[in-house]
């Protein structure tokens, strides 16, 4: 699965980054911003969904292309982070305190073994929909979603 259910008011046209790309970006550490994105053509953004970030080899490989569309698109150098060795959506075991404070303002409680059940870029989803800067719409559909309602 590329998308969520929850994406699929924009996933045809890719206007937004979807949560994939998200993640790879956070993986590699690359800073896209949506302006930047929407620079791209279809096929550079459905590029950016299809290729792996998961091992160093590609991960080096995706920061690298990603930095390339930025700088031929907007005539500037990527914006570069840091990659977090230990990200919290790694971690099957504890759950951020974003993500309990934002379930329980939606009267659900999700407890650890729910937690532990998601993959990664179900965690890394949650996570994002609870960030403050991050339209929270989503989040109580992504928990729907996601099987956490019981």
């Amino acid at each position: 699965m590329t998308y969520f259910k929850f994406e699929a008011d924009f996933v045809d046209s890719l206007r937004c980054i979807p949560m994939i790309v998200r993640l790879k970006l956070d993986t590699c550490g690359v800073k896209l911003k949506l302006a930047e994105w929407n620079r791209f053509t279809q096929p550079e953004c459905q590029q950016l969904v299809e290729l792996p970030c998961d091992r160093e080899p590609e991960v080096t490989a995706y920061r690298e292309y990603v930095s390339r569309l930025i700088a031929q698109h907007t005539g500037h150098a990527a914006s570069l982070l840091p990659i977090d060795p230990q990200p919290p959506w790694s971690n099957d075991l504890e759950i951020p305190e974003s993500v309990t404070t934002k379930a329980m303002e939606e009267g659900v409680k999700i407890d650890r073994s729910q937690w532990a059940s998601l993959t990664t870029i179900q965690r890394f989803a949650l996570i994002k929909l609870t960030r403050s800067q991050h339209e929270n719409n989503n989040f109580l559909p992504a928990i729907k979603e996601f099987g956490l309602l019981t």
